[in-house]
């Protein structure tokens, strides 16, 4: 696979990975595959809140306000 970048991007790359001690190649492919692994866990969330929502298990805008005041308040007493 041919992947075109700016040359910005390529003396980055470079960068990063002449400080951790790698080719740049390997940087990328790792930063891939973390981009797969993120888009596949996302993408599970989602489904599970979507099932959350036809379970009805959702909160109204009141309760969401009154839970989030609630944090705000104990947060600052802590702080």
């Amino acid at each position: 696979m041919g992947l075109k970048i700016s040359p910005a991007l390529q003396a980055k790359i470079e960068r990063i990975a002449a400080q951790r001690g790698r080719d740049s190649e390997s940087l990328i492919e790792e930063a891939l595959q973390r981009l797969e692994d993120y888009d596949e866990w996302f993408v599970r969330e989602v489904e599970k809140g979507l099932a959350q929502v036809d379970n009805g298990q959702v909160l109204d805008h009141s309760e969401v306000t009154s839970r989030t005041e609630s944090l705000i308040a104990e947060k600052q007493r802590r702080g």
